[in-house]
Order: structure tokens, then sequence, then C-alpha cells
């Protein structure tokens, strides 16, 4: 992918843009401490940080770096579980698990491990997205309806208690809550019509009289930024609170790798994910330390500034800046949101990921498909923790049973060329005389190496007055101990039969590892081929490894 300089000077269009995300931004943090269970002012913190970190230091030219949905409610539930219901020591657990979250970024970033995200499938993350954006949706329902507020993150008990609880339904705050969800997927329909400002100004137009006929109120926002080193957990609480932090690691980056990744292609611009790794990194670290939420790109604010016109990083730190400038000058009036208003904004943002349209390519490829559905009922029958973890163990599951398949190619020559190609796909190419050219179709490792050298016995043992054997490993960057006694044991075993061996198309780290391993037939000759070619013209003619004519 070709790079395309960044732009860097100040222009019409980040600051347009800037102005524009900054107003969206600032209500959908304050609602996202909601779902945390923490106060506005741990998402607005976070918001400010988030924007100029990854402004000064990030690599996307479109990625919001704020707190999202997804981490909120991961945060919520790992709080409840280490703290209960107790709400300072829900804030003082918060503080410690992002500023762990954090590190973790850090230690990955440090280790080049950018490719972490890979870790959670497509189908799982998406299945994971939408159920996560279920719970979500429900548990924004008794600040939507004004009904007491809901504990725990189980759909089946959710559903149990908003249907108890429904007698106790304010009448004036579920009005203002459904009104202001109509305007926003009616503004939805309007190309650049600001829907989150405009439900939020006619919310604060009318906080007044709303909070007179009992409709609850932002409230008092403390915007101090005390750094203080957090609380850190007792004994029982370590490695719990290492899970959680690893946790907010993968979801967020999977989340955040997903929208830089996304535009990045869409726009042809570089991506540099480590980098990226230790920007969020300290970002995370700071809102720990500063009592702030988890921060990741979130793709609706990417997509959103995009939108909005931005063409560089100077429309994330202009937003972070207006930030500023509104708390400092606007706080009085954030305080004045109406909470139902707050959660139409959330339900709103979330009601993007229950879109079923996701799913069909999985349909109409005949892939994935009970993998993304599992993912759903993982989160809602598991909770959001539980169905995160599962989730992820989806994918390494399916990663280790892709790989672990033993799969192995003969290949030979195709008629009047130089390529060699899969004899079962093309009927046409003809194996090498005296010889067979195995091919593994995955990279050799503990899991298949003793099943993929079991077929290359059974390829030998089916053909006579077999002289030799090439081995072409281009799939295996590496190979670990198990793969390394395997080729060790097929190699000998080829020697008692008076079959020779060599390895073709190696990577040079690969070749650097079976050089100092000395097995047996391979040597130094028998790895210095380039191609399965330079093997087989090797070959041709010239003595074996047992001495025997090819």
């Amino acid at each position: 992918m070709s790079a395309v300089p960044v732009r860097t000077g100040i222009n019409a269009a980040d600051l347009l843009a800037g102005l524009a995300i900054a107003g969206l931004l600032v209500p959908e943090a304050v609602a996202y401490s909601g779902i945390a269970g923490l106060p506005p002012q741990a998402g607005v913190i976070a918001l400010f940080i988030g924007l100029i970190c990854y402004g000064l230091r990030g690599t996307s030219r479109y990625a919001i770096v704020s707190s999202t949905s997804s981490s909120a409610a991961v945060l919520a539930a790992g709080t409840l579980a280490l703290a209960g219901n107790a709400a300072m020591a829900r804030i003082a657990v918060a503080e410690t698990l992002v500023l762990f979250g954090g590190m973790c970024f850090l230690v990955t970033g440090f280790a080049r491990l950018g490719g972490l995200s890979h870790l959670i499938a497509r189908p799982v993350l998406r299945g994971y997205t939408f159920g996560l954006a279920i719970v979500i949706a429900l548990k924004q329902l008794p600040h939507l309806g004004g009904w007491p507020d809901l504990h725990g993150d189980f759909v089946p008990l959710l559903i149990k208690d908003l249907v108890q609880t429904a007698g106790q339904v304010h009448a004036v705050t579920l009005g203002t809550g459904l009104l202001a969800l109509v305007l926003l997927f009616a503004c939805e329909r309007i190309r650049r019509l600001p829907g989150s400002l405009l439900v939020i100004a006619l919310g604060v137009i009318a906080s007044g009289w709303l909070s007179a006929h009992g409709v609850p109120l932002t409230g008092p926002i403390d915007l101090h930024m005390n750094l203080a080193m957090p609380t850190w957990p007792s004994r029982d609480q370590w490695l719990p609170s290492a899970g959680l932090a690893a946790a907010l690691l993968l979801i967020l980056y999977a989340e955040s790798y997903s929208s830089i990744r996304g535009f990045a292609l869409k726009h042809n611009d570089p991506v540099e994910p480590n980098r990226d790794l230790l920007v969020l990194g300290v970002a995370n670290v700071l809102c720990g330390l500063l009592q702030g939420m988890p921060v990741g790109a979130g793709y609706s604010g990417t997509s959103a500034n995009e939108a909005a016109g931005a063409q560089s990083r100077l429309a994330g730190l202009v937003a972070g800046v207006t930030v500023l400038l509104m708390v400092l000058l606007l706080l009085r009036w954030i305080e004045r949101i109406p909470l139902a208003v707050l959660a139409a904004i959330v339900i709103h943002a979330v009601s993007k990921s229950w879109r079923l349209s996701v799913f069909r390519p999985y349909l109409q490829w005949k892939r994935d498909r009970l993998l993304a559905l599992l993912a759903v009922l993982a989160v809602l029958s598991l909770g959001i923790l539980n169905g995160l973890l599962v989730a992820i163990g989806f994918s390494l599951v399916m990663l280790l049973r892709q790989l672990a398949v033993a799969r192995l190619s003969v290949l030979g020559r195709l008629a009047n060329g130089h390529d060699f190609v899969d004899v079962a796909q093309h009927t046409d190419a003809l194996e090498p005389p005296g010889m067979l050219i195995l091919r593994p179709a995955e990279p050799l490792f503990f899991a298949n190496a003793e099943s993929v050298m079991s077929l290359a016995r059974k390829q030998v043992t089916q053909r006579s007055g077999l002289k030799q054997v090439i081995l072409s490993l281009e799939e295996s960057p590496d190979l670990d101990s198990t793969s390394l006694e395997s080729l060790s044991d097929f190699s000998s075993w080829l020697q008692s039969l008076g079959v020779g061996l060599h390895v073709a198309r190696l990577k040079d780290d690969t070749r650097d590892l079976l050089l100092r391993a000395a097995l047996p037939q391979l040597s130094p000759q028998a790895l210095n081929n380039w191609s399965v070619e330079d093997a087989v013209s090797a070959l041709a003619g010239a003595p074996s490894s047992t001495g025997k004519q090819a």
C-alpha cells in the first residue's frame, strides 16, 4: 500500500471538523460515563486526553480516540465484579483497571505485537458487538423511562427486572427519552444536521420544566484532574484485575485497529499498528492516573470525523481544545442535560450495531455463521465479561482448528512450463520421475507437525522407485522445537529407506535454524533451494544423498 503524506498544515476543513465533532463527543462522553457507572467527569477527562494524545502522536488522519460504549460496558462489568455497588470503591477499581490496561498497551507496543487484534476473528467481533449493543441498550432503558437502575448484565435477568419494574415508569421521563430518540433517528435523514446537539440543546432549554416534573438531570461535574497513584488491588484481586486489563486491551485495540485500518485502506494511507499501541498506551495510562475512562479509536467518532471533512490529525487537536473550552465556558449547561436525553444518545449510537446486514456475508459465503451466532449468544447469556472471554476463546479455537488440520499437497510440473502446482487441482501436472514434491498448506507448529509428517510418510509409502523427496516450506516462516523433532524423525525414516530429502523455499531465519539443528540429510546443500525448480534442477542427474543416481 503506497504511503500518502499526512497533511499537517492548518486548514479550514480541519478547524470545522474539529468544532463539529467536539459538539458530538462531549455528550457521548458523559453518557458513556453512565454506562461505566462512573461520574460524568470520567468520560470528559478521557475525551480530552484521548484527543490530545492521539492528535499529537497518532498515525491515522481520521481516528478519534475517546471513551467507547464497548469499553465502558466492560469496565462497568469489571468494577461491579470487583467492588460491588459501592460508588467510591468502583471509582478506585476503575482507575486501577484503566491504568493496568494502559500498561498492557505499552508492553504490547514495545514488544511490537501490532497484530494482537487478530486474536479476535471478525465474525466473533461483530457477533460480540451485536450482543453488547443489545445489553447496553437494555441497561439504558431505566434512564430512558425513569424506573430503578438495573444491576448485572445477564440479558434474561435484565428483561425479568424490566418487566417487574415496568409499573414504576415515569411518564414525563419516558416521553422525554422517546422524543429524543425520534429526533435522533429523524436527523439521520438530513445531511449534516447534528442530531445529538439538537436534542441536547432542546433538553437544556426545557431542563427547568423537566426537572420540576421529576426528570433527573446530569448534575454537577467536577473536572479537577488530580494526579494520584491508584489503589493497588488486594492479594486476591491481582489475577482478576490483570485479566480485566487484558480484556480492555483486546476489545479496545480490536475496535481501534478496525477503525484505523478501515479508513486507511479507504484513503490509501499507511498504518503503523505498533506506534498506535504506544499512543493508546500513553493515553490510557494518563486516563488511569487522572481518574478517566479507557479510550480507543471508536468507529462512530472516526466516521463522524471523516464525514465532517477532516484532512489531518489537526482536527482531533482542534476537537480537544474545543472540548476544553466547552467545559470551561458551558459546563453549567452540560450539567443540565436530562439523563433521558443521554440515554437516548447512547441507544441511538449503539443501534448502528444492530443491523443484521453485518452478518449477510457469512450467510452468503456459508462460512463462520455459527461462530458469529455463538458470539452473540455468549454475550446475551453469560454477560459482558464472560461473553468477551468466550468470544476470544472462540477465535483462538477457530485459529488452532484451522492450523492444526493436517493438509499436504503433492506438487507436479505443468506441461510446457516451470510452474509447480497441486496435482489434485491440476490433472495435467506431472510429477518428476523418482521425485516426490510435498508442500504443507499451513505453517508447521506443535499442533500439526506430527500429523503433516504422517501424511508425508503415507505419500512416500504409496510410491515405488522413489529416490528424492522435496519439501517446500514457504508457508513456515519459523519452526518450533516440535516441528524440528518431527522433521528430524521424518528425515531419519527417509534415510533408512534410502530416500534423500531436500527442502525448498525456506525463509532466511528458518534456513539458519535448520543449519544450527543439523538434522539428518539436511546439509547446507540440501537447504540451498530458493525454489522448487532449483531443487528439481539440482537433483536431476545428480547423486542423491544416499549415493544413488536420482
